[in-house]
């Protein structure tokens, strides 16, 4: 079974193209740690609810992705996101549940070399 990986970052911004930004940043980042062998959960995927359903709440974003965070086996943290409102709520919440939190692949110790 695959390790679970939460990546967290900043997903809100100022701006649109930030936000599209933002995403894109956790995006990549949650394909590379599935291409490096983990289940990683990425809430940046979430925006395909929206296109289905406009009732979902940004309350019902934030519990269903701490949901996922809490049965996660450790957090990775997309660089520069460490100042993000959410980011530091879920690292917040990781640390309360003694899951790891990562800055870096080298700090999980995942080689990705080609």
């Amino acid at each position: 079974m695959r390790k679970r990986v939460y990546v967290a970052g900043a997903y809100s911004a100022t701006n649109y193209i930030d936000v599209l930004h933002n995403m894109q940043r956790g995006m990549k980042l949650g394909a590379k740690v599935l291409k490096a062998g983990y289940a990683p959960f990425v809430p940046w995927f979430d925006y395909h609810f929206s296109l289905i359903d406009e009732e979902i709440t940004l309350e019902d974003y934030q519990d269903y992705a701490m949901s996922w965070l809490e049965a996660s086996e450790c957090v990775l943290v997309v660089p520069n996101s460490e100042h993000s409102k959410g980011t530091i709520a879920e690292i917040k919440r990781a640390r309360e549940l003694n899951i790891s939190v990562y800055h870096s692949f080298i700090e999980m110790d995942i080689d990705l070399s080609d």
